[in-house]
């Protein structure tokens, strides 16, 4: 059951073609701030609560990024697994097609689980609009993320909570969980500014090597090897034993749920950057909160993502994105961990503050034209 509140859902639709068999909905939470923004979730339990809760940690996000987009969110109920290309396509063009009578106006969608650039060219060609989505092939005004953005912002955010606690990143050590686009980008970027990374982890496991591991050579290991364990003496283990190593910053880059309450009081580091979507709970967030560790949440750390989104959406280029992702994570960053520090509340319910703040303060002013 989707709960309502001041901010939104605003709309829920859920459409079918019976045609093609196309299932879906969208859930546009809120547009005070500009239409809704979200993917398009492809798999066969996707639900409408599922896809309302998203939605709304798009609407923080966006407000806490500084962009003129709201929340928004879609699903569509399928198995990419047992349809072929063709059938894939055509329910996502199906799925466009209905939603023209929100899109792009209200809501402008993006790639999520099993869809990506493919999948909105044919979003944005049966729609009819480039800005009915983003995340289109570059050929098409697209902003790959291949570049990295998401991971470009995570390691910005880290370098303001590092500047935050009075420390130098060049004297400390950090983890990565997930070695794929955003831990990538991340570690890149991180080691790059002086940081010693100590381990990553795959699908196949953590490699941990304390003295610190060069990033150039742990990227071809990676290449050729197929997985990070293959690095040279390294120490194996098990990918959650991530959390518990002796670092100063854990960085979250894949899993969601990987800080539990079963190993919450293994964690050792300083600083834990959330470059995943919900790596853990808000109550273990508190508690390490209480614990005087600093969570730099997910939706203020990976707006990277979004923000390239922005850029791609008013026809921008590579190198503004990388601007803007650089400018908009320090600063919501830093204003995030100041108003957390002087309330004396984690960062969370800090980001939230401002987040909702922003869009009330737009509600309130499109009412009173009314």
């Amino acid at each position: 059951m989707v709960s309502h509140d001041e901010l939104g859902p605003e709309k829920i639709l859920e459409v079918f073609d019976s045609k093609t068999g196309m299932r879906g909905f969208v859930v546009i939470d809120n547009t005070a701030l500009g239409p809704g923004k979200g993917g398009i979730r492809m798999t066969p339990s996707v639900s409408i609560d599922e896809v309302a809760k998203l939605a709304r940690a798009m609407t923080y996000k966006c407000a806490l990024a500084g962009l003129p987009f709201g929340g928004g969110k879609s699903g569509i109920v399928a198995d990419p697994r047992k349809m072929s290309p063709e059938q894939k396509n055509a329910i996502i063009a199906s799925f466009s097609k209905a939603l023209k009578v929100v899109c792009p106006k209200l809501y402008v969608s993006a790639p999520d689980i099993n869809t990506a650039e493919h999948e909105m060219k044919i979003f944005a060609e049966a729609n009819g609009s480039m800005k009915s989505c983003t995340g289109k092939p570059a050929s098409m005004g697209g902003i790959p993320h291949e570049l990295g953005s998401t991971g470009f912002g995570v390691h910005h955010a880290t370098l303001v909570a590092v500047k935050h606690l009075g420390l130098d990143i060049k004297n400390l050590s950090f983890a990565v969980e997930g070695f794929g686009n955003v831990g990538w980008f991340a570690a890149k970027f991180l080691t790059e500014k002086g940081a010693k990374l100590v381990a990553t982890s795959d699908s196949k496991g953590l490699v941990y090597v304390p003295d610190g591991m060069d990033f150039n050579k742990l990227v071809d290991v990676k290449k050729e090897k197929g997985t990070v364990t293959a690095y040279p003496s390294g120490q194996i283990m098990k990918g959650e034993d991530i959390v518990g190593l002796d670092v100063d910053i854990l960085v979250t880059a894949a899993v969601p749920d990987l800080i539990t309450e079963a190993n919450k009081d293994s964690i050792k580091a300083k600083i834990v950057v959330e470059g995943s979507n919900i790596p853990t709970t808000a109550d273990i967030e508190q508690y390490l909160h209480d614990k005087g560790i600093l969570v730099v949440p997910d939706f203020v750390a990976n707006a990277g993502g979004v923000i390239s989104s922005y850029v791609e959406y008013i026809g921008g280029t590579p190198e503004r994105m990388f601007k803007m992702v650089e400018s908009k994570v320090v600063k919501n960053t830093a204003k995030v961990l100041k108003v957390a520090k002087k309330q004396k509340i984690k960062p969370r319910d800090a980001a939230v503050h401002v987040a909702i703040e922003r869009i009330k303060k737009k509600m309130e002013k499109k009412a009173s034209k009314i």
